[in-house]
């Protein structure tokens, strides 16, 4: 008899063997990775893939696609050990899961490269963001439990003036991060980025805060008598600060490859950035803070709608945009209402989508089918920690009933958000942590969180059934 250690090594290599074959073979894999639970593969054709096949092999717990990558359920522990099979049967050379998303990005459309851009900008600030939002999360609720009477709270205190210092830092220096963060994803200089991200609230520029109270202090002209721009900052403003480092990319790029080395230092920062800012103040930035402007009140207007119409039809969809993955898009919808407003609105409904957590509880109380039952009840524990995507690839699509009752769910959950007028003070944190950038109205959480989980755990509960299987159906 094989020691155990080979027997297990044997069972891995078995799977890894079987994820070959069924995936089309190694000449159809492009690239693979695995990330702390799953196997994830871009495949060059799709139509070879045989997931049924795929998800019945030993230790597999699910199979979905997302975001151009064919990703493989083995739980933590697993993963790696089949990954390092699949890499010696395939001779597919190791790669990182960054390597592999930018691998699958080069195979989508336009479109959702330029969502992918957005992502990639965005999704490094969340954490600064989440640090401040969390703090000035607490800070609004002290302070309203402290003008209604329930708690003494003395604001000269040492503590209290650091944490409000700090509270609002990110949101005060917002546009620097997003200079930073959206020239390093552009391939310019990530520092000349933050130089344009601080141009643009520079405080030589009237502040943008200022004027729905005192109006437009100065008017710059280009053409005498034929065209003017405002001299404002661009404080409550994303979008433009992503343009303009998109600029500087160009800029940086093509000037690197035409100035001579010996003046490259000094000539290529300077021109860069300066025509950067000249072109974005004079004629790109004022273009597109008006339509930032016209999304972002589309957007609001659509969340205000009578009854919480509009808000029940973004909390109904929210789901299916995150298979698709137009969801990473939805940071900047967060960053753009809280420089605009000081509050998201979008980001409650986002936490609405734990509804899925709820239809895949179901699927978990009511399969008979004990590896569905190992799959439905983590998914669905993650899901309420506000990761949705095992609950939403791994079992609910999968069964496609309970994906639908997480959508009416969501929907639910986001109506509640609309008619409580629940708003957060960040971003980045969502289900049962969510509540934390809620503290001002942790109650309309606690409701919005409850709707969503309920009504998906009901309708899923209702409409799901164990498949038969074949030795039932012969």
């Amino acid at each position: 008899m094989r020691p155990l250690e080979e027997r297990e090594a044997m069972d891995y290599r078995k799977s890894a063997q079987e994820v070959l074959d069924n995936v089309g073979g190694a000449d159809n894999v492009v690239s693979a990775a695995h990330c702390a639970t799953r196997l994830r593969l871009v495949i060059a054709d799709n139509a070879k893939v045989d997931k049924e096949a795929l998800e019945n092999i030993d230790g597999a717990k699910g199979v979905f696609e997302a975001q151009g990558q064919l990703q493989i359920i083995f739980g933590t522990g697993t993963v790696n050990k089949v990954y390092e099979e699949f890499i010696a049967l395939s001779g597919v050379e190791a790669a990182t899961k960054a390597e592999v998303k930018e691998v699958a990005a080069q195979q989508q459309n336009i479109f959702m490269r330029a969502i992918k851009v957005l992502g990639d900008v965005f999704v490094p600030i969340i954490p600064a963001i989440v640090a401040s939002g969390l703090l000035l999360g607490i800070m609004s609720a002290l302070n309203f439990m402290a003008s209604n009477g329930f708690i003494a709270l003395d604001t000269n205190i040492f503590i209290y003036k650091i944490a409000d210092l700090v509270s609002g830092t990110s949101f005060g220096i917002l546009q620097i991060l997003i200079g930073y963060s959206a020239a390093k994803a552009f391939g310019a200089n990530p520092y000349l980025g933050a130089v344009v991200g601080g141009a643009f609230i520079n405080s030589s520029l009237q502040s943008a805060y200022t004027v729905a109270s005192e109006g437009v202090q100065t008017m710059v002209t280009v053409i005498p008598g034929v065209y003017s721009f405002e001299w404002v900052g661009y404080q409550g403003h994303v979008i433009p600060i992503v343009i303009a480092c998109a600029i500087l990319a160009f800029l940086e790029k093509r000037l690197h490859k035409i100035v001579p080395e010996m003046f490259d230092l000094f000539v290529t920062p300077l021109v860069s950035v300066f025509v950067t800012v000249l072109v974005t103040l004079v004629a790109v930035g004022p273009i597109f803070v008006w339509a930032e402007n016209a999304i972002l009140g589309l957007i609001q207007a659509l969340l205000t709608l009578p009854f919480g119409i509009g808000s029940f039809i973004v909390g109904l969809f929210y789901a299916p945009t995150v298979v698709t993955g137009i969801h990473q898009m939805y940071t900047a919808i967060d960053l753009g209402q809280l420089a605009q407003y000081g509050v998201t609105y979008w980001l409650p409904i986002a936490s609405a989508n734990i509804a899925q957590g709820g239809a895949a509880l179901a699927v978990a109380f009511k399969t008979r089918d004990a590896k569905i039952k190992g799959l439905a009840l983590p998914s669905a524990l993650s899901a309420f920690m506000g990761i949705t995507e095992p609950a939403i690839f791994g079992v609910n699509l999968r069964f496609f009933k309970p994906f639908i009752a997480g959508c009416i769910g969501g929907g639910c959950g986001a109506l509640v958000c609309a008619l409580t007028s629940l708003a957060a003070s960040g971003t980045g944190v969502t289900g049962i942590f969510g509540i934390l950038l809620c503290l001002a109205q942790p109650v309309q959480y606690a409701i919005m969180f409850a709707v969503a989980a309920l009504v998906s755990f009901a309708v899923s509960f209702v409409l799901y059934k164990d498949e038969p299987k074949a030795s039932e159906q012969a």
